[in-house]
């Protein structure tokens, strides 16, 4: 199992969603963040005085799916985010041990289904 973790631009978070829909997956978490990559952050002016954002919001998308899957949902979530400037977002895969269903005990891909 694998655990894909999707950091996104908050406005691609709907078509992220119809996507990964048409692909199918599992599951889905989002959680919202703040962080910043290459461009450190953006300027703005407001009353004529320019000030600097370190921290942009950003979304975080995480998938669990098995082996099988990856490469369909990290190609879905590439092409629905890609605007092909800097602050498109990065994927993260890395793999999971182990899996469990609370409500019935179920384990491992099983569960996650």
């Amino acid at each position: 199992m694998k655990r894909i973790e999707a950091i996104v631009r908050p406005e691609k978070l709907e078509a992220l969603r119809l996507a990964l829909e048409e692909v199918g997956y599992p599951g889905i978490m989002v959680s919202e963040i703040k962080g910043h990559g290459k461009q450190r952050g953006v300027t703005h002016q407001w009353r004529g005085t320019e000030y600097k954002e370190y921290f942009l919001p950003k979304t975080k998308v995480e998938i669990i799916v098995g082996d099988n899957q990856v490469k369909k949902l990290v190609g879905a979530i590439t092409e629905a985010c890609r605007s092909g400037t800097v602050g498109d977002g990065k994927v993260f895969v890395t793999s999971v041990e182990e899996a469990v269903r609370i409500r019935t005990g179920e384990n491992g891909e099983s569960a996650l289904v």
